[in-house]
């Protein structure tokens, strides 16, 4: 009985102890009570669970994104950049002069610029995206910086990493961070093989011990490539085959996901990125120049499109990517159109898109069918009926998996990136999304979405009400969850 009563008495002061971290460390209610209930309904694995996925590293601060210890530098970088994007502004149309807001938030939150004189394509799918991607690789003549949260051994996979293996022996330099959870398929023969042949590749948050690694909750979620310092990749497309959608593979699933490539100055807050998440998984400590940052006034004006770079994750002082596209709906007047593989949003994305359509504007969310996660799929379902009742019109994708990340609102701008409309996206992983202020671009991405809506079944609220109650149910459940997915 007396080792009996000093075990509960040690578990007791042990579960106060984590009850008491987790109220110190977790910065959100929903969060803060799915872990104490986790910990405390669950003997031992509860605790376990915490401290393998719920350490607060925005608190801990992972890594400095500090290029340069010199402060004097550092402040006339700073004032550089204000005068630069108000000058931005000032010559900007109104689809910047209308978001005014969202591009000093961001400026102010991250010193992410207002660009100007960009060139932004849009590529959808796979098989818009690779060969683009390979033409411009083939192209490099300094370097090619290349960040993927999967990278997959396969055809395309190779095919990139021949071309990366090619140019690095032509004495290009090719720096490679690829997500160590991610992009586990490569580490035994293709890291190697690019090493050998000089790619610089480096794992990010190396992963040490899979079961019980607090760092698997916190992964490198960007799809980021740079070449030369003027042109840049990003979006939702990793690199795999499975983006890939052949015409004559009709059994193989079709995967809709978006992509931008971008010319000009708007690529250089994507380098900054890329340079950070280098010196801290490197640890090379690699400095700017004039050819990692050519001077603005070497871009060629090749076109008018205003671009800036959100960018968040657990080295960031705050969800930088969830202020933006809650600014976004806010500042909406007329229409909101969201495309997003994985919907489990927090009370504040609720609201935004609840108010925006009480408000008159409307609202419409695209969605998969069908997740590749059971547990996250009943978890977004659980939200539907609140916003279908609110005027918000839900729309399941039928053709395939949905995986595109995207944002359009009053057709003035646009937002692709790799962020999910999720906890994960806006709190743990490292993400990032580009921001384009232009109606072309716009109207552009708008057409697509709604060419997505013919493959895709608009949600009735009454048929929805009418579901079996076991399945209400699991998605209540999942929903309890939903913060620790």
């Amino acid at each position: 009985m007396d080792w009996w009563l000093l075990y509960e008495i040690l578990y007791a002061l042990t579960l106060i102890f984590v009850c008491m971290r987790i109220i110190n460390d977790t910065h959100t209610i929903n969060k803060t009570l799915s872990y104490l209930l986790f910990a405390a309904f669950v003997p031992f694995f509860g605790m376990i669970f915490y401290f393998i996925f719920g350490i607060n590293y925005r608190k801990r601060k992972i890594y400095s994104k500090k290029l340069t210890e010199n402060e004097d530098l550092a402040n006339k970088i700073k004032a550089d950049i204000y005068q630069y994007s108000k000058q931005t502004f000032n010559e900007s149309d109104a689809s910047v002069q209308s978001n005014k807001e969202l591009a000093v938030m961001l400026l102010k939150d991250t010193f992410s610029p207002l660009t100007s004189h960009n060139s932004v394509k849009l590529l959808l799918n796979g098989e818009n995206k690779f060969p683009e991607v390979l033409q411009t690789l083939k192209a490099a003549k300094h370097h090619i910086h290349i960040e993927y949260y999967i990278y997959e051994d396969d055809e395309i996979g190779r095919e990139i990493g021949n071309v990366l293996i090619e140019k690095a022996k032509e004495g290009v330099d090719v720096r490679f961070i690829y997500d160590d959870f991610g992009s586990r398929s490569i580490r035994k023969r293709l890291v190697p093989a690019m090493k050998a042949a000089g790619v610089k590749a480096f794992p990010f948050f190396e992963i040490y011990f899979i079961p019980f690694a607090n760092r698997l909750n916190y992964r490198n979620h960007r799809k980021i490539i740079v070449i030369d310092g003027h042109t840049a990749f990003v979006g939702g497309i990793n690199i795999s085959d499975r983006y890939i959608n052949h015409p004559k593979n009709k059994k193989r699933l079709f995967w809709r996901d978006t992509h931008l490539r971008i010319d000009g100055p708007g690529v250089q807050y994507l380098q900054y990125l890329f340079l950070c998440d280098w010196n801290f998984c490197s640890d090379l400590k690699l400095q700017p120049d004039t050819r990692l940052f050519p001077p603005r006034n070497s871009f060629p004006a090749l076109d008018d499109k205003v671009v800036q770079i959100a960018a968040s994750g657990p080295d960031s002082e705050s969800p930088s990517i969830l202020y933006s596209i809650l600014k976004a709906i806010n500042l909406a007047t007329k229409e909101i159109l969201i495309s997003t593989p994985y919907f489990i949003p927090g009370e504040g994305l609720i609201d935004a898109l609840v108010i925006a359509s009480l408000s008159g504007i409307t609202v419409k969310l695209l969605v998969p069918d069908k997740s590749d996660s059971l547990l996250v799929n009943s978890a977004a379902k659980s939200y539907y009926k609140y916003l279908l009742q609110k005027g918000v019109e839900i729309y399941r994708y039928k053709k395939g998996f949905l995986h595109a990340k995207t944002l359009v609102a009053d057709r003035k701008i646009a937002i692709v990136g790799t962020a999910n409309m999720d906890f994960r996206s806006f709190d743990l992983n490292f993400e990032v999304n580009a921001i384009v202020y232009d109606k072309e671009i716009a109207h552009q991405l708008s057409a697509v979405f709604f060419e997505d809506l013919k493959d895709a079944e608009k949600m009735d609220i009454v048929a929805w009400n009418k579901r079996p109650l076991y399945k209400k149910w699991a998605e209540k459940m999942a929903r309890l969850v939903s913060p620790l997915l």
